[in-house]
């Protein structure tokens, strides 16, 4: 849980701001999983902070939520196409990847279990989270962003 509130801080994933009136924060749990290797054995455990979407209310907490996905079909194809040209196929991983997904709307959520903050304050979110409704769009935006950017 540490790592994940590391993680959440370094990316400044929120803002503690006093409760706005007329506002109902949306709440957020801890999930939890344990990471094995390949031969079973405990790699370590894992936290992760989830935003409880079913609270969000179209048109306040939220607007657009379609990203596009590949289709496995397609990922097939491109695989075999590579094989067949003898292209390199690298694989990028990115560690949190929602949390680079910059909201455009307001959401505020009440802080996380185990969070301490002075009484009346709430987070407002300035980045995605996991499990709200925005945040595949969130990330797909700032994912493609960053690619146009570099000329792809």
């Amino acid at each position: 849980m540490a790592e994940e509130i590391a993680a959440l801080e370094r990316t400044s994933t929120w803002d503690l701001v006093p409760k706005p009136p007329h506002i109902t924060p949306i709440t957020c749990k801890w999930v939890y999983k344990v990471k094995t290797r390949t031969d079973g054995s405990l790699e370590r455990y894992k936290a992760r902070l989830v935003a409880r979407s079913f609270e969000q209310e179209y048109g306040i907490d939220y607007e657009e939520t379609f990203a596009p996905v590949a289709h496995m079909t397609t990922v097939r194809t491109l695989l075999a196409v590579a094989s067949v040209c003898q292209w390199l196929i690298s694989q990028l991983d990115v560690k949190n990847a929602f949390l680079n997904g910059e909201l455009r709307e307001e959401v505020y959520m009440q802080p996380p279990p185990g969070y301490s903050v002075p009484d009346g304050m709430v987070c407002r979110l300035r980045r995605s989270l996991y499990g709200l409704k925005q945040a595949p769009r969130a990330w797909f935006e700032r994912f493609s962003s960053v690619l146009l950017a570099v000329g792809f």
